[in-house]
């Protein structure tokens, strides 16, 4: 059995709701979708237990009712654990993971910019990717987001 097989099996041990739901894409390289009341003890686990020290990225999705993020974490191994958590899009309030990797930060403020979730306790910064003066409100990544705003404020010939 290799290291990425017998890390799943220890993971669909560990939390019982997740059994046949890690998901093995190729050597060092899983899959798991968490539901977000689950998030964090299956994200506390794997980091401080299994040592994914490093956040590759934040991936932010717009899935209709739902939004959706997967967090990519990295092993010292070079394993990639790819876990994947949603929320009612009406809700739109995640808690931030900067605690466990300060650097995240430009991540979760691309969620907020990008699709407007509220990330709590994320610490103060700049606004990011957006500019400063991008329309109060407008989330360009979400699917019925209207491109024409940014056309309300230019004169047409």
């Amino acid at each position: 059995m290799s290291e990425t097989e017998k890390l799943k099996q220890i993971v669909e041990e560990k939390f019982d709701y997740l059994k046949d739901a890690v998901k093995m894409q190729r050597e060092r390289r899983l899959w798991a979708e968490v539901p977000y009341n689950k998030f964090f003890e299956v994200f506390d686990f794997l980091v401080k237990e299994h040592k994914f020290s490093f956040i590759s990225t934040i991936t932010g999705l717009d899935e209709g009712e739902y939004l959706a993020f997967i967090y990519h974490l990295s092993g010292q191994n070079g394993t990639l654990f790819n876990l994947k958590t949603k929320i009612l899009k009406d809700k739109e309030t995640i808690r931030t993971i900067t605690n466990y990797f300060p650097s995240a930060a430009i991540y979760e403020r691309e969620l907020e910019d990008l699709l407007g979730v509220k990330v709590d306790n994320l610490p103060k910064g700049i606004h990011y990717p957006l500019p400063d003066d991008w329309p109060q409100g407008e989330y360009p990544l979400r699917k019925n987001w209207d491109a024409s705003v940014l056309d309300k404020g230019e004169n047409k010939e």
